[in-house]
């Protein structure tokens, strides 16, 4: 009994990782094995190989990177005062999302990938508790970086209008909405019976493929979204080209040739003068350009980190109930795993452009040490 187990596992590795042999026709109990000399035995497995052992180790690593690095965002977060307020809160309910991804979500799907044939053994109740949570924090996620994108270009476009209180009450609203629309979305085969994630007859544990149901649920967990930071970034750099124009277009005031006619000390004192306002306008049309356009690159890189880890992913999800065909299970591995490692990436990007989140990383290890 021990033996077969270990075989059934090791035929899920090789499965996972495109390690299966193409040519041949399969031996009757689905399992072979090599001699020495190249001869193929029925019954025995072949070790895990190198390849084998170091992508398994690298998608552990990445969950608990990931797990990780949202922890110490939220963890910072919640310590440092000045963290509570806009778009911290924003960055917060996205780190949440994520270290449920990483702590609810990857795991359970290492060990479907695991298994032989990626056969759901869990059990009917599990697979709709795991797909529920994959769903809603996914596309939670998704929504959070829509959500930060939107305060960005707000923060950028309309700095007048956009206050502190008004922001406040965005930031609040989008929240609510982001985790209110994720949860209709995941929990939609359930409470309308739209589709079933387990089937018992094949072992298989996988979102509904009723192909109604994957029309709703990847427009709205992500060409949605999409959509929104697509143009978000359009307006952003639109933005940020008017203003660089509008002030290249500006001309400095001629003061040297209307000083000329005065006395000689009451040049000295207009010029001093004059060089000290312009200084001072520079400096501040400088700090405020810099600082909208580290705003306007990090939205940018967080777009397109998020578009390169999904659309792969959430382009099979759309198709493949609409054409009722399949992709390769290896390729769909990779494409699911890719929009996974998007919870990893998010939290370096924000806190990369944030020197403040780098200044409380520091202080939380001193103080603790």
């Amino acid at each position: 009994m021990e033996a077969s187990n270990l075989s059934a596992s090791t035929t899920g590795v090789a499965l996972l990782l495109g390690l299966e042999i193409c040519s041949g026709s399969p031996s009757p109990g689905g399992v072979v094995g090599s001699t020495p000399g190249g001869a193929v035995l029925p019954g025995r497995e072949p070790p895990f190989s190198v390849f084998t052992v170091l992508v398994v180790s690298l998608l552990v690593l990445l969950i608990a990177a990931t797990f990780l690095w949202n922890l110490l965002v939220l963890v910072t977060i919640l310590r440092v005062r000045a963290f509570h307020r806009v778009p911290h809160n924003l960055v917060a309910s996205t780190a949440i999302s994520d270290v449920l991804v990483a702590a609810l979500v990857m795991p359970l799907s290492l060990v479907s990938e695991l298994s032989a044939g990626r056969r759901w053994q869990l059990g009917r109740s599990l697979c709709h508790v795991w797909i529920s949570f994959d769903v809603l924090c996914c596309t939670a996620s998704i929504w959070n970086v829509a959500a930060i994108a939107l305060d960005r270009y707000w923060t950028i476009t309309r700095h007048l209008q956009y206050t502190l209180r008004t922001r406040r009450r965005a930031a609040t609203l989008m929240i609510a909405l982001t985790w209110a629309l994720s949860a209709l979305i995941a929990l939609a085969p359930l409470l309308f019976g739209w589709g079933e994630a387990y089937d018992a007859g094949l072992q298989r544990c996988q979102v509904s493929q009723e192909p109604s149901y994957a029309v709703f649920s990847t427009c709205g967990a992500f060409y949605l979204p999409l959509g929104v930071v697509l143009f978000v970034y359009w307006k952003i750099y639109k933005a940020a080209k008017f203003r660089f124009g509008r002030r290249r277009a500006v001309l400095p005031l001629p003061a040297t040739m209307q000083v000329k006619e005065a006395p000689h000390e009451t040049e000295m004192v207009f010029t001093a003068r004059c060089r000290a306002t312009m200084t001072f306008q520079a400096s501040g049309d400088s700090w405020r350009e810099q600082k909208e356009k580290r705003a306007a690159v990090m939205v940018g890189i967080l777009i397109g980190v998020f578009v390169l880890c999904w659309i792969p992913f959430f382009l099979t999800e759309l198709i493949s109930p609409l054409c009722a065909c399949s992709l390769p299970p290896i390729w769909k591995s990779i494409f699911l795993w890719l929009g996974y490692s998007n919870s990893f990436f998010n939290p370096l990007i924000y806190t990369a452009f944030n020197k403040n989140y780098n200044n409380a990383f520091k202080s939380l290890f001193t103080k603790q040490k």
